[in-house]
C-alpha cells in the first residue's frame, strides 16, 4: 500500500470517473448504494440502541458499497449480497472504526457546548426539539458552528479511508485511521477540489434545473426533484472509490478483496 500525492486538478476528475463507474453497472450500484442508507436507518430506529449500533456498523457497510465499486471497476461479476461483504473482511476493526468515528464526532459536539451552551449538541442528537431558526439567535452559535467545522474536518479525514484500509489490507483501526488522515492531508489540494466539485454537482447544478424546470412547470419540477437523489448517490458513492483508487493508485495494484 502506497499513498501517491496528487495535482489538485485530480479532484475534478472524480465525479467524472464516478459517472463513468455508474454507467457500467447502474442497477448494482444503485442498489449498493440506497441499500447502505436504508440499512443504517432501520437499524438506527431501533429503540435505545439502535443509533449508535448504526454508527459501529457503518464502516461495515461502507466498505460493501467500496466493495461493489471495485467489483464493477475491476470487471468482476457480484449480486446484491456484496452489500454485506464487509462482515467478512476484518469485522472487529472495522466496528472499532466505527466506535472511534463515532467517539470523536461526539466530543466535537461536547466542544461546541463550550461556545452555545449545548445549543447544537442539542440539534444534532436530538435530545430536545430546538427549532434551528430561535437557534441560530442563540449567542455563540455561529463560534460553535464554526468549532463544528474546524474539529469534525480531522476527524472524517481519519475516517474517510479507513474502512477500505481495514477490510483490504487488514490494517488494526487506529493505524487505519492514521494512515487516513496521512493520505488526506497529503492531498488537501485534491480534496478541495473535490469538495468544490461535489457542491456543484450535487447542489448548485440541480438546484438550477430544478428552479428553471420550476419557472416552466411545477409540476415538472417536482416529477424531476423526486427521482434526482436515486441517481445522484450512487454516481456520489462511486466518486469515492474513485479517489481511493487514486489515491492508492488501486488502478495499476490490483488486489482481490476477500
Amino acid at each position: 500500500m502506497q499513498v501517491r500525492q496528487l495535482p489538485l486538478s485530480r479532484g475534478w476528475a472524480w465525479i467524472t470517473e464516478g459517472l463513468a463507474i455508474w454507467r457500467r453497472n447502474p442497477a448494482l450500484l444503485t442498489f449498493a448504494s440506497l441499500g447502505y442508507l436504508l440499512m443504517l436507518l432501520l437499524i438506527s430506529i431501533v429503540p435505545l440502541v439502535g443509533q449508535p449500533l448504526a454508527s459501529l456498523l457503518m464502516p461495515v457497510f461502507s466498505l460493501g458499497v467500496l466493495n461493489t465499486c471495485r467489483a464493477i471497476d475491476e470487471g468482476r461479476k457480484a449480486g446484491p449480497d456484496i452489500l454485506f461483504s464487509g462482515f467478512q473482511q476484518n469485522l472487529p476493526a472495522l466496528v472499532t472504526i466505527g466506535a472511534l468515528y463515532l467517539g470523536g464526532s461526539l466530543l466535537v459536539l461536547f466542544l461546541t457546548s463550550l461556545a452555545d451552551g449545548g445549543t447544537l449538541l442539542q440539534i444534532m442528537t436530538g435530545a430536545e426539539q430546538v427549532d434551528p431558526e430561535a437557534a441560530a439567535g442563540t449567542p455563540g452559535f455561529t463560534l460553535s458552528l464554526l468549532i463544528a467545522v474546524a474539529l469534525s474536518t480531522p476527524v472524517m479525514m481519519a475516517y474517510w479511508f479507513a474502512p477500505l484500509l481495514a477490510g483490504w489490507w487488514k490494517i488494526p483501526a487506529p493505524k487505519a485511521m492514521f494512515f487516513s488522515f496521512v493520505a488526506c492531508l497529503r492531498n488537501w489540494r485534491p480534496f478541495l477540489a473535490y469538495a468544490i466539485a461535489l457542491t456543484v454537482f450535487v447542489a448548485i447544478l440541480p438546484g438550477i434545473v430544478i428552479g428553471v424546470l420550476g419557472l416552466i412547470s411545477p409540476m415538472l419540477a417536482t416529477l424531476v426533484s423526486v427521482p434526482l437523489p436515486v441517481l445522484l448517490i450512487p454516481i456520489v458513492f462511486a466518486s469515492f472509490y474513485a479517489n481511493a483508487r487514486d489515491v492508492f493508485d488501486l488502478a495499476s495494484n490490483v488486489r482481490a478483496t476477500e
